[in-house]
């Protein structure tokens, strides 16, 4: 049991922020593409995440409060590094949540005020996001090499929330947004591409036991999955965004798979690589977890939450399925 605990939470924590990046990107990545439409596509846009979007950020809020309630001493590090990126993070997503509200309410005077809002926190949310990204998998190090990588995700993550985004977009919309859809996915496409392969070759380079774990049979050979998938999904979405005649026959949700099973891999590749370190090269995740007896009582109300937050969200998506209509301000 002292062992599975910390194993179990950091699993747990681990999931919820996969599946936020997932369900938050994509909407995230909405926001971002949100000046590249017309006003009658824009309210097209907000619709097709309107029930969505709020239920989104409570992943994140569920994956950083297992951080604190189960590692407490890693929150304290980590949280004291990511400082500023977390408060510019939550300035955005206040910023947007904000602004979705306001949009609605708004004439159509102010309206593209909130537009523009809603764009600047999406997109400052999602590069703190990346900022924290390449700062954790680089250990956390102030250094000039450490600054330049965070800044460098920082940058290039956002192509991934708007691939998501796009994805997202082929599967609810039709038409001309449809089509604006897959030419905004194939421009983010190698640039999340790029990303991806910055995040992958940081990783073992930022410990050589990592490097070791990732380069030495017969590890390598059982971890080619990884590198394989990822590979293909992400050559398969290139090919999909040039067959328009294919997304138009109702394979573009396949896109998003795609992007998912991308994400789903990384994450996994990222577990091995650090586990079972919970702050590369300086915690294990045993060190920073909380005392056996504060673990096993909150063992059951995160048994508990995790399910219904799934739940709940799985009975979201059905309700709300097929297309996104036109928002009425009446």
């Amino acid at each position: 049991m002292t062992e599975f605990l910390p194993i179990f939470f950091v699993c747990a924590m681990g999931l919820a922020l996969l599946i936020y990046v997932v369900l938050d990107g994509f909407d995230l990545g909405i926001g971002i593409l949100l000046p590249f439409a017309d006003e009658r596509e824009k309210d097209i846009m907000i619709a097709s995440i309107g029930p969505f979007w709020d239920a989104n950020e409570t992943w994140i809020v569920l994956g950083v409060g297992v951080l604190l309630i189960a590692f407490p001493r890693a929150h304290g590090i980590v949280l004291t590094a990511l400082y500023i990126p977390v408060t510019i993070m939550l300035f955005g997503l206040i910023l947007r949540g904000v602004a979705f509200d306001f949009r609605v309410k708004a004439d159509s005077h102010h309206r593209s005020m909130w537009n523009r809002a809603f764009f600047v926190g999406s997109l400052t949310a999602s590069m703190a996001q990346g900022w924290m990204l390449g700062a954790y998998i680089t250990g956390l190090q102030n250094t000039p090499t450490g600054f330049a990588f965070a800044a460098l995700i920082s940058v290039t993550l956002p192509a991934l929330y708007i691939l998501l985004g796009g994805a997202w977009l082929l599967i609810k919309t039709e038409g001309a947004l449809f089509d604006k859809a897959a030419r905004w996915c194939r421009h983010a496409w190698l640039p999340m591409g790029v990303a991806l392969l910055l995040v992958s070759l940081a990783t073992p380079l930022a410990s050589a036991s990592i490097a070791d774990r990732w380069f030495t049979l017969p590890n390598l050979i059982g971890l080619l999955p990884i590198p394989v998938s990822c590979t293909i999904a992400f050559v398969g979405i290139g090919w999909l965004l040039r067959r328009m005649d294919v997304l138009r026959a109702g394979y573009a949700p396949l896109i998003f798979v795609a992007l998912v099973l991308i994400c789903l891999m990384a994450a996994l590749g990222l577990a091995y690589s650090i586990y079972p370190d919970i702050i590369i090269g300086r915690m294990t995740l045993y060190e920073a977890a909380a005392a056996t007896n504060s673990l096993q009582f909150i063992f059951w109300g995160v048994a508990i939450t995790l399910p219904l937050i799934g739940g709940y969200t799985i009975y979201v998506y059905r309700v709300f399925s097929g297309k996104a209509t036109e928002l009425s301000y009446d």
